[in-house]
């Protein structure tokens, strides 16, 4: 429930009452500034609460985007202030110290909601202003200057400006010009029924769960129907985020449903490719699982390098100037973005191929444009991280170890002293990387090749020794997750026993998911997962190491089996901590938020 507070005297003809109500708003009148500090306190601690002056004229929308956006504590646009329940005791102080300091006769000359926000300011508080763009919120001081404020308020489309601003502000080519014109309106047919992002969100994975089991029939009509039916569900993933903003349902639970069900949708259409191709007697398996790590490996680039330059201070780069200077050139900005392969036009051309061409021909054409999205974006990052002069904080470095994911060996290698190997942090993960792939190629499942993984733990070690504030630091999380994925997909194609390509997808898309959570409480500012669901899935390097283990001591068909099982006892493990988590979060009030989701 929420109830809004208007302060001074009504003005005869203003819609202000109805509008708070039609926002949910229950709204209670007070003459005088005393008065409003007596019904704040009368308003139940869990309630959200606002304070608005009565003389207000403005679009409904802009008192929407004021006082109802669930992601803020404390918000304010001119003439209104609101405060969910955790900010309430900085607005009842502000207002008491305006009340004890203006007195009811400072209500008819300015605004209290202005004063009140003022004060807040001026207590270090921090207050949430909108972007209200050509929206008019305003307080007019007599009644020439509010009948200019309500011409102001009749030239503007309040509808028009609501349904762009549910758009993105920056996304994709494809889906800033294929999906977004109509997506809108859907967003909003949504809305007016009472549909919540959450609902939409849902029925997207559905709408790919069913495309991914169309592609499993190997037939044309099923591909053909695969691709519509892709488009339909990215179609119905752009509309949830509309829908959100559309309506400001956030949620953090929304969010993390979002981020999620985004990449569960595409490798689970992954497998039915590959399920599709075995009916027509072509294994892809190994191509789905390969096009799912590189995939993977480009997500957690993104990630550990916006983690690591999130707060960096004196962040200047040669590399960055020339990138904003190529953004002022239109054209550029539209082929940078199609040039990265990012979800729409990644989609897009997947659902094409899927429903003119063959599984093979489908991933072979996304693991080389992936291939080259990644070659693109990396070298970038890797030219702005060595050229610019920035110092890395604290929380980068703490980020960058959770996304690390270094388990038990790890931690118990440090203690005995592997930071003396004093290499750096980047090249000591790509040594790890290295020392555990490259004899997985070349001598297979080998007691050679558990040796070698043996010394991978130990660079491992001695890549998280130190925080992770160097430059190149944000490469090591990538480097660990490739070694681990490629040496599950090197080991299960030399298996070369039918089942051995499916389990390894299986466990690398259950360890992914974990990856993938670590990122989504990051940015939720929840931290890492508890320690003990890391050490219990034993970190990165036990995994890889537990994996060339078994595959050099059990016969190909018992590592199967081995995989499949290793695979289940991660993805529950994982699973019911992740929804234990999110939904707990959801519950217990967690501050909302809203995840805009990688273009990639």
């Amino acid at each position: 429930m929420s109830t809004a507070i208007l302060t001074g005297q009504p003005v005869p003809g203003s819609s202000i009452e109805g509008d708070l109500r039609s926002l949910g708003f229950d709204v209670k009148v007070a003459a005088h500034t005393s008065d409003a500090e007596t019904l704040l306190a009368q308003v139940p601690g869990e309630d959200r609460v606002a304070v608005v002056d009565a003389r207000f004229v403005g679009h409904v929308h802009a008192l929407r985007l004021g006082l109802t956006d669930p992601r803020f504590p404390l918000a304010a646009i001119p003439g209104a202030v609101t405060a969910q329940p955790a900010a309430r005791g900085q607005l009842v102080r502000a207002l008491a110290r305006e009340n004890s300091a203006g007195g009811a006769t400072a209500v008819a000359v300015d605004s209290l909601p202005d004063r009140v926000v003022t004060a807040l300011d001026a207590d270090g508080a921090e207050v949430r202003r909108p972007d209200l763009g050509s929206l008019v919120a305003a307080v007019p001081a007599d009644p020439q200057a509010r009948n200019e404020i309500r011409q102001a308020v009749s030239a503007v489309d309040d509808e028009a400006v609501r349904l762009k601003s549910a758009v993105k502000a920056r996304d994709g080519f494809f889906t800033t010009f294929f999906i977004s014109p109509y997506s809108r309106y859907l967003a909003r047919w949504c809305a007016r029924r009472g549909l919540t992002p959450n609902q939409v969100t849902t029925a997207s994975l559905l709408t790919a769960l069913i495309a991914a089991g169309c592609a499993a029939t190997g037939t044309r009509a099923g591909f053909v129907a695969a691709g519509v039916l892709l488009i339909a569900s990215f179609v119905l993933d752009c509309t949830d985020g509309q829908l959100a903003r559309y309506s400001l349902q956030y949620s953090t639970l929304g969010a993390w449903l979002d981020a999620t069900f985004d990449r569960a949708k595409e490798y689970a259409y992954y497998a039915g490719l590959a399920l599709g191709a075995a009916r027509g007697g072509d294994d892809v398996w190994a191509l789905a699982l390969g096009a799912m790590i590189l995939q993977t490996c480009r997500h957690v680039v993104d990630f550990s390098f916006n983690e690591a330059n999130h707060d960096a201070s004196a962040n200047t780069s040669p590399t960055a100037a020339l990138s904003d200077k190529l953004d002022s050139v239109g054209w550029t900005v539209w082929v940078r973005r199609m040039i990265v392969l990012p979800i729409g036009e990644r989609w897009a051309m997947i659902a094409v191929l899927t429903a003119v061409t063959t599984p093979r021909l489908t991933f072979y054409v996304l693991l080389v444009g992936c291939a080259l999205a990644a070659g693109y974006t990396t070298a970038g990052r890797v030219l702005r991280s060595v050229t610019r002069k920035a110092r890395r904080t604290d929380r980068a470095a703490e980020a960058l170890a959770d996304l690390a994911d270094s388990g038990p060996l790890s931690a118990l290698l440090v203690r005995a002293g592997a930071g003396r190997l004093r290499l750096p942090a980047a090249v000591a993960a790509a040594l790890a990387a290295l020392l555990v792939v490259v004899p997985a190629l070349v001598w297979g499942a080998a007691w050679a090749t558990v040796g070698c993984a043996v010394l991978s733990v130990l660079a491992s070690a001695a890549a998280v020794a130190r925080p992770l504030k160097g430059a190149l630091d944000w490469l090591v999380p990538p480097f660990f997750r490739a070694a681990e994925y490629v040496t599950v997909l090197v080991l299960a194609a030399e298996a070369d026993v039918n089942g051995a390509l499916p389990a390894a997808f299986g466990l690398v898309a259950a360890v992914a998911y974990h990856h993938y959570d670590t990122v989504y409480r990051i940015r939720g500012d929840a931290g890492a997962p508890p320690a003990w669901l890391v050490r219990a899935i034993g970190g990165h390097e036990g995994r890889t190491l537990l994996v060339v283990v078994l595959a050099t001591v059990l016969s190909a068909s018992q590592f199967t089996v081995a995989l499949t099982v290793l695979a289940v006892a991660v993805a529950l493990l994982v699973l019911v901590e992740s929804i234990r988590f999110w939904v707990a979060s959801h519950l217990g009030g967690a501050p909302a938020v809203h995840d805009e989701g990688e273009t990639a």
